[in-house]
């Protein structure tokens, strides 16, 4: 079997204010070229389709029409899990109907030991999941940490094997030893653990999302894909791209396939003066999303908006010496805020600050809490 490996779409994402949905939109059309260029017999997607639990209309749309032009109209099977940053309720909406399109989406820990059978392989997706799930499944309250309850949902899984298969896990965790970039969700917080890789040696491949590079782990059968778009300045060096995993070979082969970004994402260090000469810096190209780092000493009169007028994509500005000037964005109007729900403003500033979307459970104590403060505002 011929399967393409993604993951990390993140529709609904913006940089630093910027709306990205020309870029995700030209990415998503180069992974349906590569999978059909390459004859995939389906493609794993590895998880946070979304890139929040609660995503605009605009992003539910277009998720469902890439899937839906993927899967109905270029017929590719799709082996697809939620991911800490989906909603699994609102992934699950469907679900009933499409296998019969060959669409699996499993967004509960419960599915992942239910593989899907294709001629060679099979396929266990497990959906991001947190220990108290794996507590509720097992009926068993030791399981504290991820690592320990990942060890559990191995065991589980390898009593469904087929000894005349191969077996590929998708999965969207961090795994120990993984390298990380500031754009992405450090599972190490709040008493989570990482997943020792160990645990996954019996698997013939290991499809993993989360983590934003491809490079993150260096393993020959446990892979990141990585992001199709570049989300954060940190991710300016990385290559994006798809992974093509062949299971007819032994060990699988796997074939990275580049993706070619419409504006990239740059940082750069450089004097005032040379950044404002364009034959001083032909290395840049002035349509990209810049971080710009300035090396002058003394102060620079009207410096973003100068700037601006060269680099309409400059995303951060600082200098040398460590101070940071703000930059303001050209992202949201005041009238857009203002017309956003409670629950949508305080998603974005979570997110703002913890580099991750509300939990499931700070959702319920925040509705209870606006709930509370609605009441007594009625009251008053």
């Amino acid at each position: 079997m011929k399967l393409l490996h993604t993951a990390d779409w993140h529709i609904g994402r913006r940089l630093h204010g910027f709306d990205l949905t020309a870029e995700q939109q030209n990415a998503y059309a180069q992974i349906e070229q590569i999978a059909q260029e390459e004859q995939v017999d389906g493609m794993i997607i590895a998880g946070d389709l979304y890139d929040r639990r609660l995503p605009a209309e605009t992003s539910v749309a277009m998720v469902d029409s890439m899937l839906q032009q993927l899967n109905l109209t270029d017929q590719i099977p799709i082996y697809a899990i939620s991911g800490n940053h989906d909603s699994a309720t609102r992934l699950a909406t469907g679900t009933p109907w499409f296998k019969a399109t060959h669409l699996y989406l499993h967004t509960d820990l419960s599915q992942a030991f239910q593989p899907v059978e294709l001629s060679d392989t099979q396929l266990f997706l497990c959906p991001y999941f947190e220990p108290f799930d794996a507590q509720q499944y097992f009926s068993d309250d030791s399981l504290q940490h991820l690592d320990q309850a990942f060890e559990r949902v191995v065991v589980e899984m390898k009593q469904h094997f087929d000894p005349t298969k191969k077996h590929v896990l998708v999965a969207h965790f961090f795994a120990a030893g993984s390298s990380t970039t500031d754009s992405e969700t450090n599972l190490t917080v709040g008493g989570l653990a990482a997943v020792p890789t160990d645990l996954l040696t019996d698997f013939d491949y290991v499809a993993l999302g989360h983590l934003h590079g491809k490079e993150a782990l260096q393993s020959p059968t446990i892979r990141y894909s990585g992001s199709p778009v570049k989300f954060s300045l940190s991710e300016a060096n990385q290559e994006k791209g798809v992974w093509i995993v062949d299971t007819a070979y032994d060990p699988v082969r796997l074939t990275f396939k580049p993706i070619t970004p419409i504006h990239d994402v740059q940082q750069v260090t450089s004097s005032f003066a040379e950044l404002m000469n364009p034959d001083d810096n032909d290395t840049v190209d002035h349509e990209d999303y810049v971080g710009i780092t300035l090396t002058d000493k003394q102060p620079i009169p009207n410096v973003m908006a100068r700037l601006r007028d060269v680099f309409p994509r400059i995303v951060t500005l600082g200098r040398t010496d460590g101070f940071e000037t703000q930059v303001r964005y050209h992202g949201e109007s005041s009238k857009q805020i203002r017309q956003k729900s409670p629950m949508d403003l305080l998603d974005d500033f979570y997110e703002k600050v913890a580099k991750e979307s509300l939990s499931p459970q700070q959702e319920k104590w925040a509705k209870a809490a606006l709930k509370v403060a609605r009441e007594e505002g009625n009251q008053a």
